[in-house]
């Protein structure tokens, strides 16, 4: 049965209309607006998480949509054709399987396969190629979007809804009871990241007492593959009180990332080279590591860096300005509440 409310709202409503933003007035009665905070919590909870489903598919959409004009417009800045892109950037980076990794993968599906390694050996190799081609492009184009995102020339108009994602307590910079804080997911490899740093920096430095910055992983290992060990390093550094210290050497040289310079890293701060050690060996950091990534993931991060400014989304390395105009936002009621003092 259709309400007076259902029908007076489908009858005002556009085609297009969908969930608020939370922080928009749903309704208003007697000149007083209705907020999604002020409906019961548990619609509240499922509210949350359709708004979440939509941005999600809203984002899938928008990947598959710009694939292929990210691709022509690479293209046409090489001064090459699409298919000429390909070759040089994707086909040319995939090797033919060995005859190791064909009999690897037969071996491990001989029960499925049924039959002599020799009678189906070249479909295998076959399809090897054409899934290391399938990740070559993906990674190919999630580069792409990423320098995209950061040299502005793609913006996201489509902003995640405002989420509560928590600060980890052991990876702080600044005063633990500020009352704003930037939670930033970050990939030690990346460019973008490293210039970003700067910026947390000065931030801190402009607002002593009122910024706190804490870091969380998100490593892309597909477009950087040593991203993952570096982000567990710097948590091995942290269980000698020297996450920040190792965070930094990372970020100094973002292309000396392989072992062997994670070591040196570790033996210029003076850790405990045995403690160190062990702790990569048994990569005890790395479900917490992939925590992180799933953390960001759902909270609607797709490159590095992105930064949650109490809960409010920054995606890139972007200018100072962009921050301070939400930080100072949301400081004015506390600036207001203590001038009512």
């Amino acid at each position: 049965m259709t309400s007076v409310l259902d029908a007076q709202t489908s009858a005002n409503a556009p085609v297009s209309a969908t969930i608020s933003n939370p922080g928009d007035a749903l309704a208003v009665f007697d000149g007083q607006p209705i907020y999604l905070q002020d409906l019961p919590s548990a619609d509240q909870v499922q509210i949350d998480k359709m708004m979440q489903q939509v941005y999600s598919v809203q984002l899938r959409a928008l990947r598959a949509a710009m694939e292929h004009r990210l691709v022509e417009a690479e293209a046409k800045r090489q001064g090459k054709s699409p298919e000429e892109l390909f070759r040089s950037e994707v086909l040319s980076k995939v090797t033919e399987p060995t005859d190791e990794q064909v009999k690897a993968y037969y071996e491990t599906r001989r029960e499925q396969i049924k039959q002599p390694l020799e009678t189906v050996q070249e479909n295998i190799r076959g399809a090897l190629k054409n899934t290391a081609i399938q990740k070559a492009q993906t990674t190919y184009v999630q580069d792409l979007m990423q320098k995209a995102l950061n040299d502005s020339s793609l913006v996201l108009l489509v902003k995640p809804p405002k989420t509560d994602v928590t600060a980890d307590p052991l990876r702080v910079r600044g005063e633990t009871k500020a009352p704003v804080t930037i939670v930033e997911f970050s990939d030690y490899s990346c460019p973008f990241c490293r210039a970003a740093e700067s910026t947390m920096n000065e931030l801190l430095a402009k607002y002593p007492g009122k910024v706190k910055v804490s870091y969380r992983d998100f490593p892309l290992r597909e477009v950087h593959p040593e991203a993952q060990q570096a982000a567990e390093a710097s948590r091995c550094a942290g269980e000698q009180g020297k996450f920040w210290e190792y965070h930094d050497a990372l970020f100094a040289d973002p292309k000396k990332h392989a072992a062997e310079d994670l070591v040196a890293n570790a033996k210029a701060l003076q850790l405990n080279q045995a403690q160190f050690d062990a702790c990569m060996a048994s990569q005890r950091y790395r479900a917490q590591v992939d925590q992180d990534v799933l953390l960001g993931s759902r909270a609607g991060v797709v490159s590095t860096p992105g930064f949650f400014i109490n809960g409010k989304f920054v995606s890139g390395a972007q200018p100072a300005a962009v921050f301070e105009k939400i930080i100072d936002e949301d400081l004015k009621p506390a600036t207001n509440a203590a001038s009512l003092r």
